[in-house]
């Protein structure tokens, strides 16, 4: 696999976790097509076999995997271990859960701690977990919107890195504000999960509590809440060598 310049590929290996359609996925892929991208998504994995966007990845030449969690039902630990295998084996360095509907134990979040994140339809932490939009529409919100975090052991409770938000019209319902969420989500997640490569190429990953700095330089070099999607990385030639 060629790189940026045309030589090896040292871009981090990144797995994007669905179930589903995988629309994020989507547009994480564009987004690594484009040669400066600071990461290469090198797996899609899901834990449906009939997940349509295992068909979308391999379309675009993308390596898929499936886990199924039904096979392992009431063992989250062995169904975490099949996927580490896999993960291994791909010898993936982040995890971008996209619509991937598994909670995950605290153990598989531990081994991954400041390596995966997650996006998710609300403005976090208002309107944690399932039914987001209906529920931002029942509480009567001005704002919504889509947040990017890392992964911990509780849901929904990572740090946060990213957020972009959008208002909430006269007249909306919840497939509207939907539609007018994702699409938000589909430019800031792109933005959040190159911030992040650059920044772990750099420092590494740690121990949440003491990555928790990440959450505060995303937040300043990132896009805001309202402004326009622009490019805030450096070109990945200016990252260190990836180490062997």
């Amino acid at each position: 696999m060629t790189g940026p310049a045309g030589g090896e590929d040292r871009r981090p290996r990144v797995a994007v976790l669905i179930s589903g359609r995988g629309s994020n996925m989507a547009a994480l892929l564009e987004a690594a097509t484009d040669p400066s991208y600071p990461a290469r998504i090198a797996l899609v994995l899901s834990n449906r076999a009939g997940a349509a966007g295992l068909a979308r990845a391999e379309a675009a030449g993308i390596p898929v995997a499936v886990v199924e969690s039904r096979a392992h039902k009431g063992d989250r630990e062995g169904f975490e271990a099949a996927m580490q295998a896999v993960l291994e084996s791909h010898r993936i360095g982040m995890i971008a859960l996209a619509g991937f509907m598994r909670v995950l134990t605290e153990g598989f979040t531990r081994r991954w701690e400041g390596r995966m994140l997650n996006i998710h339809p609300s403005l976090l932490p208002a309107f944690p977990g399932l039914d987001t939009h209906a529920r931002a529409l029942e509480a009567g919100v001005r704002l919504h919107g889509c947040t990017v975090h890392l992964v911990s052991a509780g849901v929904d409770e990572g740090p946060i890195l990213a957020q972009a938000a959008v208002p909430v019209l006269p007249g909306d319902d919840e497939a509207t504000l939907a539609a007018r969420v994702l699409a938000q989500e589909h430019r800031l997640y792109p933005a959040a999960l190159a911030w992040m490569a650059v920044w772990l190429a750099r420092h590494g990953a740690g121990p949440l509590p003491a990555m928790r700095r990440i959450a505060e330089e995303a937040t300043a070099a990132l896009p805001s809440a309202t402004g326009a999607m622009a490019n805030p990385l450096p070109a990945f030639a200016a990252l260190p060598t990836e180490k062997a």
